[in-house]
């Protein structure tokens, strides 16, 4: 998505998407208005979700006793978890100031190896 380059704040990726499953933007100056206050809450409340579904997953693969459609079941929803865990993890990493370095740089370019571990 191009943003112009006047726009002083990036759009946000909104935790649920249109009813054709593509992607919602929020355009705000700021990040404080009410659209952004509910998708905060929708959010944390996905995410408190996760901490449910590991917790049933810890259980079924705990007790080592599930049948194909308890792994199924748990398979569909752990992947639905993931969808929703990145998609919140992109929106919050596009959020974020850009940092004053190269992120892909270790630092070690033009120092030959010394220094580093052996392997």
């Amino acid at each position: 998505m191009t943003l112009h380059p006047d726009a002083p704040f990036p759009p946000r990726l909104l935790p649920w998407t249109t009813l054709d499953g593509g992607p919602c933007f929020l355009f705000s100056d700021d990040g404080t208005g009410r659209v952004s206050r509910l998708a905060d809450r929708v959010e944390a409340e996905q995410l408190g979700s996760n901490a449910v579904l590991i917790a049933e997953a810890e259980r079924i693969l705990g007790g080592r006793s599930w049948t194909p459609g308890e792994l199924h079941l748990l398979t569909v929803d752990l992947k639905e978890s993931l969808v929703v865990t990145d998609r919140i993890a992109k929106s919050r990493g596009a959020r974020l100031p850009e940092p004053p370095y190269d992120p892909d740089d270790d630092g070690r370019r033009g120092h030959g190896d010394e220094g580093l571990p052996e392997g």
